[in-house]
């Protein structure tokens, strides 16, 4: 600007300054364009002129300019929006076209601007979709060539995978899908590929199922093979979504193992990334019809009701039977439609259950009619249909099919005797071949290494077995045993006693290789309490296996309490699975509880209070998938041990207390009203929210105990909080004391510590528990009129305005409503009201009850 202006003389300084001059009144006008519009809007030949007049702003030479214009855009599209009658193709004529251009501005400020307005007139809905199909998006595919700019195809495949979340399916499917197929593949810009990767799940969860597995599935795979750990990462983060896009059977085949791969992935931020998400992998394998929990529409977990539970075992019982029959060629038997199969299973987020072993024979129902003969059958009522319709799978009758339990039995045992010669026969061959090797056991004491070894090849062909696994485990730490003693044969005596001292070992050892060798007379001759170390170890093994997922998956996910991966991993890694830990309940069902108790309680004792905290906010998630028996054998213990733990633990059991009492026993609950009272004690008296939070459960917990217990217990801590230090805790503390009224004596204490007090804020607190009392029906009119009612009319002259305002408004908006039997007093004291010389009495005694006012909770 000096330069300029010391160039004032000459006749380019002055060029200079009217060129500088009128870039910054362009500038002004691009700013103020939206107070012309309203102002010309009226007439539309002027409205016309400032629309065409932007038009050619939009071509101006001075990138500032531009990017100023299309910061006004959205500003003007939603003021045309709200127009619409009046200039309907506006917005599609003039403005879409500058949003579009500038998406390939050499600016790059003026390309993110236009890329920002953009997605704000999606979001807001101003765009419609034939803009969006015939405008924008093939500017997008032209951006996202192979031949094109790399600075330009990177931007557009970001702007592309935003805007897909806000288009339909079918326009994504028809525009776009296929090119953010080939963009997954892009091998000379991994830039691509990374955004690809991030918005994978979003993309998926768009084009639905069908096409997630025929199209984006195997471009999943790529992604989370690339040579770059950044896109594995973004792979690894997106991997819940992607699985809610695909069926069950695809997901434990396909994706199970290549999250595996993820989670022993050799770059650690991978692993951390993997290690995050693999709670919430796991929780995609939920079935309701396992689990018998469901999540309903306020988003709250519910158990399925039991007569619909019972119906559905009945309909899949009978669904097995009638395609039996249909095999056999019976004439009576129906196949039910496959549509309406997958309707009336729609609201299930998993698969079907498949029918139990030996469900094929017919069973009589409960009142002794079979199910062959419609005619004398109880069916359910039309309302019982209607809340089991999801589980409805099989609406006719068909003759009953003859008992074959024997029959399957007899096929278990021959199918069980093949299975045992075939392994005999495997181990006798085996045997042969090593022959000369391996030495007979029966004649030697401790095995040797090179039979350890031989037994331990026979079992890697059996690895998927967990009982194999236990025995690979203990065979594994004996061969080290046995390698280690022949390298000290000539060592001293003390250490050859200290060896053959351990007899655990060799025993262990013995007893596997006699299992693995099918070799009865070497079992017989072990000592049962000599292999109690080793069967202990298989019973552990056995207790965390579980059929609903992959068994890889579970064991990496209790894997995440070793130490030694907060070390490798993550050092918040106990975090994360305590985070997840009750979707993985759920997902397992309470049935396989006993898979997950150990890490429960390894997280509710973890030195990190993040990880204790974490839990305590949960617990009360967790009873409810566990229910009663389990929550009160191993939830119950746990939950007292958050009572007594630190204020950022405590905080997550008290805010859901009222939840999780509410799910136990009577006499177990009652054993919690000792207490309560030490909820008032804490770590730091300055934390108000903590007791503003537990006035608020009480006022929930009320309901779950008699009134003696309440007035026992709770009456004091409500009028210890009503006193607190914080305003905030007194004026919920007044709430609960409404709820606590019900005693005689309890009102008589109310009316001589409030509406007695020497000090004005008690007594208009006492103003306040007596119109919450009627609000909330926490006693009856008649001995509210009787009891209360009197007290409360002699503070209607009371000397602080503050008081009366209070009083106003408690009998004009809740007790005038009731119509007491003092409707005389109240009349006129509300008359009085009227009166009053204070402007805010009046209003609030003359204020229409239906009418909403401010809050007056500030003036307590």
């Amino acid at each position: 600007m000096e330069r300029r202006i010391n160039t004032c003389g000459s006749h380019q300084g002055k060029d200079d300054i009217v060129g500088f001059l009128m870039f910054i009144f362009r500038q002004i006008v691009a700013r103020g364009l939206l107070d012309v519009l309203r102002e010309f809007s009226d007439n539309e030949n002027d409205f016309i002129s400032v629309m065409e007049t932007v038009a050619r702003m939009s071509e101006d030479g001075e990138p500032t300019v531009r990017a100023e214009l299309m910061e006004q855009v959205p500003n003007i599209a939603m003021f045309l929006h709200e127009n619409r009658p009046n200039f309907p193709e506006a917005f599609s004529r003039y403005l879409v076209p500058i949003v579009v251009r500038y998406l390939t501005d050499p600016n790059n400020q003026v390309r993110k601007t236009s890329q920002a307005a953009l997605l704000v007139l999606l979001e807001q809905g101003l765009m419609s979709k034939a803009d969006m199909e015939g405008k924008v998006c093939p500017v997008l595919l032209e951006l996202t060539e192979p031949s094109s700019d790399d600075d330009y195809k990177i931007e557009a495949v970001a702007i592309m995978c935003k805007l897909v979340i806000m288009l339909t399916k079918d326009t994504v499917e028809h525009l776009l899908l296929l090119r953010f197929c080939e963009l997954c593949s892009d091998v000379r810009l991994f830039q691509v590929r990374k955004v690809c990767a991030a918005n994978f799940g979003e993309v998926c969860s768009i084009v639905g199922q069908e096409a997630t597995e025929k199209l984006l599935m195997p471009k999943f795979f790529d992604l989370c093979s690339d040579s770059l750990w950044g896109i594995r990462k973004a792979c690894a983060e997106c991997f819940m979504v992607v699985s809610n896009c695909t069926s069950p059977e695809v997901r434990r085949t396909k994706l199970s193992p290549l999250f595996i791969n993820l989670i022993s992935d050799q770059s650690r931020w991978v692993r951390q990334a993997a290690f995050q998400s693999l709670g919430r992998f796991i929780s995609t394998f939920a079935n309701p019809s396992i689990t018998g929990l469901h999540f309903c529409e306020d988003g709250t977990l519910c158990e399925i009701p039991k007569i619909c539970s019972e119906r559905k075992e009945v309909t899949t019982s009978n669904s097995s039977n009638s395609r039996n029959a249909s095999i056999d060629g019976s004439p009576d038997s129906l196949i039910q439609p496959r549509s309406e199969q997958l309707q009336s299973t729609s609201v299930l987020t998993g698969p079907p259950s498949h029918p139990p072993e030996g469900n094929s024979s017919t069973q009589p129902q409960e009142d002794g009619t079979s199910l062959g003969h419609p005619e004398h059958s109880d069916p359910l009522s039309h309302q019982q249909k209607d809340e089991c319709t999801m589980f409805n799978s099989f609406n006719f009758w068909r003759a009953p099919l003859p008992d074959i339990t024997q029959e399957l039995e007899l096929l278990r045992e021959e199918k069980r005797d093949e299975v045992t010669e075939k392994r005999d026969e495997t181990m006798r061959e085996t045997e042969g071949e090593g022959k000369e090797d391996v030495p007979s056991l029966d004649s030697q004491g401790p095995a040797t290494s090179s039979q350890i070894q031989k037994v331990l090849d026979c079992l890697q062909p059996h690895l998927d077995d967990p009982d194999v696994q236990a025995q690979v485990k203990v065979l594994s730490a004996a061969l080290k045993a046995a390698q280690l003693e022949s390298q000290t044969e000539d060592a001293d005596e003390s250490v050859r006693k200290c060896w053959h001292s351990n007899s655990t070992v060799d025993s262990s050892l013995y007893m596997q290789l006699c299992v693995c060798t099918q070799e009865p007379d070497l079992i017989e001759n072990v000592e049962g309490d000599k292999d109690s170390d080793t069967a202990k170890m298989c019973e552990e093994e056995k207790s965390k296996v579980q059929n609903v997922i992959p068994q890889q998956l579970l064991d990496q996910y209790l894997s995440m309490t070793d130490p030694a991966r907060a070390q490798t991993v993550d050092t918040e890694i106990a975090k994360h699975c305590a985070f997840s830990l009750p979707g993985v309940a759920l997902t397992l069902g309470r049935q396989n509880w006993h898979c997950l108790k150990d890490t429960y309680e390894t997280l509710a004792t973890d030195v990190q209070w993040k990880v204790r905290r974490t839990l305590a906010f949960s617990i009360h998630e967790l009873a409810v998938i566990l229910g009663d028996q389990l929550t009160a054998a191993d939830l119950v213990p746990i939950f007292n041990g958050f009572l007594k733990d630190l204020d950022e633990v405590r905080i997550g059991v008290l805010r859901h207390l009222y939840d999780f009492l509410k799910l136990l026993h009577a006499d177990k609950r009652r054993e919690y009203l000792y207490q309560l009272q030490e909820f008032m004690v804490m770590d730091n008296s300055r934390n108000w929210r903590f007791r503003y939070e537990l006035a608020e459960q009480l006022i929930l917990i009320i309901e779950l105990y008699s009134h003696n217990d309440v007035y026992d217990y709770l009456r004091q801590i409500a009028r210890n909080l009503c006193s607190d230090k914080v305003s905030e805790v007194r004026w919920i503390s007044y709430k609960l004391v409404s709820h606590v009224a019900f005693s005689l004596n309890f009102i008589n204490e109310l009316i001589m510590s409030f509406c007695h007090c020497p000090k004005w804020v008690g007594r208009q607190a006492f103003a306040f528990i007596c119109q919450a009392i009627v609000e909330e029906d926490c006693m009856p009119m008649d001995q509210f009129a009787q009891h209360l009612l009197p007290s409360l009319l002699s503070l209607s002259s009371d000397p602080v305005p503050n008081v009366r305002v209070l009083v106003a408004k408690a009998l004009r908006q809740s007790v005038l409503e009731k119509r007491s039997a003092y409707s005389d007093e109240l009349e006129e004291a509300l008359s009085e009201l009227r009166m009053d010389k204070d402007r805010d009495v009046q209003f609030f005694a003359t204020l229409d009850p239906n009418r909403n006012v401010m809050d007056t909770a500030a003036l307590i």
